[in-house]
C-alpha cells in the first residue's frame, strides 16, 4: 500500500523527490503518513479536499482486496 500511495502522490506533485511515505501498523488498521513539499500540499489536498478523498478511496479499495483497513494521514509540516 505504501508503494501505491507513493506512486500516486509523485504523479500529482511538482516535486516528486520530496514525497515521503511511512506505513505503521496499529491494532486494527495500517496508518499511512504522506509528507510532501509545502508548495505541493495544495495539490495533494485539492479543491475542497477532493484529491485527498480520492486518494483515500483508492487506498481503501486496494486494502479491501486484502481484508485490511488503511488510514491515510497527510502531514503538514510548517
Amino acid at each position: 500500500m505504501k508503494e501505491l500511495i507513493q506512486y500516486l502522490a509523485q504523479s500529482i506533485v511538482d516535486r516528486p523527490d520530496a514525497v515521503e511515505v511511512t506505513e505503521t501498523q496499529e491494532d486494527n488498521a495500517s496508518v499511512v503518513e504522506l509528507k510532501v513539499a509545502q508548495e505541493d500540499l495544495g495539490r495533494i489536498i485539492g479543491k475542497q479536499g477532493r484529491t485527498a478523498k480520492s486518494l483515500r478511496t483508492i487506498l481503501n479499495a486496494a486494502a479491501a482486496r486484502h481484508d485490511r483497513k488503511i488510514v491515510l494521514e497527510i502531514i503538514d509540516e510548517q
